[in-house]
């Protein structure tokens, strides 16, 4: 089906039949419809002058699509080499593409291949008029192939810093690489000043560790040294000790001793006060009872409006149920003529 898709000339449509099979995991007709969709394509672009804006972007996903099926079939390690062969030359790899495979490629182990790749692509390039130009295309600038500043730098940092760098730790190449490419003065500037930073902690941990076992051996002739006095100074420091355990017993004694010595309830206890000749002795017991009757009497106070107003609500409630029961009582009308009145006749039907 991947080869039946590329027999005629490739299209989006194709493209994203590639991007589907990646999508459903079926990575190796992605990787082969995705190749030869880059070789048609590389095959056009041979073939005709015209805008290749479109052609470009068909390029770059076509190839993004190739990148990630050869890391879903673990062959990370071919991406770079595979991308240079269909390509024909590093230059020509769209540029996040290539970044792309780089990052992929530099955790499996930094290779010979990836640096040689890299280098050979940092050096293809220079820098006119704001824009990088491949050395090919200089003459020609209606069809060159051109790179921005951003992108490149971005390539550029990846390389000294990250694969030089961190990576090989190998500063003083680096250094070298940043100060012959082609860059703009502050970007160098810059670069140059990572990389000095990072070549100075990397001396200084390695005075550090070269440190290190001098100070293993002065630490143990000081455990030595200590351990001689300690053993000198043994004999008076047991003495030493036996003092201070008598002064302890003693001062425990004390401390014990003092809760027997207190008075266990305090309002047995008396206060004297003075007026003139006069003396005046009262106990912590009718302090507390002048204190707690004081404190009943400012409640009282304090809470005297709300008692008259409950006790004036009952005393109504309780007069008016009064005045009520005595209109009850007496409210019924009794006849004072039903005495002397005589009983009615009584009816034919009752004789």
């Amino acid at each position: 089906m991947a080869m039946e898709g590329a027999s005629s000339f490739p299209t989006w449509e194709e493209i994203e039949l590639s991007e589907s099979y990646l999508v459903c995991c079926m990575f190796q007709e992605a990787a082969t419809l995705s190749s030869s969709i880059i070789e048609q394509l590389i095959e056009k672009n041979g073939k005709t002058n015209e805008d290749n804006c479109e052609l470009g972007d068909m390029l770059e996903s076509a190839a993004m699509i190739l990148v990630q099926s050869y890391k879903e079939l673990g062959r990370t390690s071919e991406i770079l080499k595979q991308l240079k062969m269909l390509f024909g030359s590093v230059t020509a790899i769209p540029a996040q593409v290539f970044l792309t495979g780089v990052c992929l490629q530099i955790p499996d182990g930094p290779s010979a291949e990836v640096q040689e790749i890299l280098e050979e692509f940092l050096t293809k390039w220079r820098y006119v008029d704001g824009k990088y130009y491949t050395v090919a295309s200089m003459e020609e600038f209606s069809n060159q192939i051109s790179l921005g500043v951003d992108k490149y730098l971005e390539i550029i940092e990846l390389y000294v810093i990250t694969f030089l760098g961190r990576i090989l730790g190998n500063l003083d190449l680096a250094i070298s690489w940043v100060e012959k490419f082609p860059l703009p003065e502050e970007k160098r500037q810059d670069l140059l000043r990572q990389l000095h930073s990072m070549n100075t902690l990397k001396l200084v941990s390695s005075s550090q560790s070269s440190a290190l076992p001098l100070q293993i051996d002065e630490c143990t002739t000081d455990s030595t040294s200590l351990i001689e006095e300690k053993s000198c100074n043994g004999t008076a420091n047991i003495l030493e000790h036996r003092d201070q355990s008598k002064g302890e017993n003693t001062m425990k004694q004390s401390i014990l001793e003092f809760p027997r010595r207190r008075t266990p309830l305090w309002w047995f206890r008396t206060v004297t006060l003075k007026f003139g000749s006069s003396r005046l002795v009262l106990s912590n017991g009718s302090i507390f009872l002048g204190f707690l009757a004081a404190l009943v009497y400012y409640t009282v106070r304090r809470k005297q409006a709300s008692l008259w107003s409950v006790l004036k609500r009952q005393a109504s409630s309780t007069k008016k149920a009064l005045v009520d029961f005595w209109q009850l009582a007496f409210s019924y009308q009794v006849n004072p003529l039903a005495a002397v009145q005589p009983l009615p006749p009584a009816t034919h039907g009752s004789r």
